[in-house]
């Protein structure tokens, strides 16, 4: 927990349809020290998400006009990079492997910890905040991971894979 007087340690969107859980998960993450917006649902995500200009989205993927892969879809073709953590009751590996290929960083299963939810959105703004648009290219030994490009190389040799295990191999890699 942070001071009463601190500056909020991230500005976090939260959207969910569901009006008991966005009210939690406001409650409890204002309390872990954050600022937070919610929306309703997909629409109403997009114009939120536009003007908060925040540092990560909690995202529900199952909402009532378009579900969360199509938010994030939206967001990553507007050009908006922000991070986002799926919250979903979806737990099939089908599922994760769509989220993490439209562009989120993080999926969590409901239920689940609020503890461990917190620990996963300050993990994200941390890998987020580290490989900025300044380091685009992730590196692990000699695997680099080109983010602008799309490029993988190791040992400075071209790997050629689909956009799903690009997406799979940078989450892993980050």
């Amino acid at each position: 927990m942070r001071d009463a007087g601190s500056a909020p340690e991230a500005r976090i969107v939260v959207v969910d349809d569901e009006p008991s859980l966005r009210d939690l998960l406001l409650a409890s993450l204002r309390f872990a020290g954050f600022d937070v917006t919610t929306a309703v649902n997909g629409h109403d995500a997009l114009e939120v998400i536009a003007q908060v200009e925040p540092d990560l989205v909690v995202l529900d993927v199952m909402l009532g006009d378009i579900d969360g892969f199509e938010v994030t879809r939206r967001l990553r073709e507007r050009g908006i990079t922000v991070p986002v953590l799926f919250l979903t009751a979806r737990d099939d590996v089908a599922s994760t492997v769509a989220g993490l290929t439209v562009g989120g960083d993080d999926y969590v299963t409901k239920p689940f910890s609020l503890e461990e939810l917190v620990a996963r959105i300050r993990a994200v703004l941390r890998r987020t905040q580290e490989s900025a648009p300044d380091d685009a290219v992730l590196r692990y030994a000699d695997l680099e991971i080109d983010s602008d490009a799309r490029e993988v190389r190791r040992a400075g040799r071209a790997i050629e894979l689909s956009p799903t295990e690009f997406e799979l191999l940078r989450y892993l890699a980050s």
